[in-house]
């Protein structure tokens, strides 16, 4: 039940973060604006990461294609997930102090949501890597791939 929560606060956060970024992306493409700038892409991007690619995988894959569920797939899937997060909003967060004196306009609110939730989303993605590195040391002498039982997200 516990992963199901985080599971459910990190689809949540990662929700968040692409409203967020799209709005500014948007912004930009007003005229006389030009393109968003990288860090916005970059954090947008790794919210449609971790929708679309690695929380389905990472909770449909024990239930559904367990032979994809290994151990060491889902720590790097959590360990790359988790340095997306982490890498997008330290870039976001270093954009937005130089962000054109970043007063109560929409856009740097924006910015700055964005970035508190990445934040807080890179630290969901950290603890959910911790438990699979841990299960991966517990069982570095067995032959036994599947991953640890704890990190399903079952329901109730």
């Amino acid at each position: 039940m516990f992963m199901f929560i985080l599971r459910v606060a990190q689809a949540l956060l990662a929700l968040g973060v692409l409203i967020a970024t799209a709005f500014i992306a948007h912004q930009y493409d007003q005229p006389f604006h030009g393109s968003s700038p990288s860090q916005v892409n970059f954090l947008l991007f790794t919210s449609v990461w971790t929708l679309a690619l690695a929380l389905p995988y990472l909770v449909f894959s024990y239930r559904y294609v367990p032979d994809a569920a290994h151990k060491f797939g889902i720590m790097a899937a959590e360990f790359v997930t988790m340095v997306f997060w982490f890498g997008g909003f330290i870039a976001l967060a270093v954009y937005t102090t130089d962000f054109l004196s970043c007063s109560q306009a929409p856009v740097c609110q924006a910015a700055q949501a964005a970035t508190t939730l990445a934040a807080v989303e890179w630290v969901l993605f950290m603890i959910t890597m911790v438990l699979s590195m841990v299960h991966v040391w517990r069982t570095r002498h067995s032959n036994d791939a599947r991953p640890a039982p704890e990190m399903q997200t079952t329901t109730v």
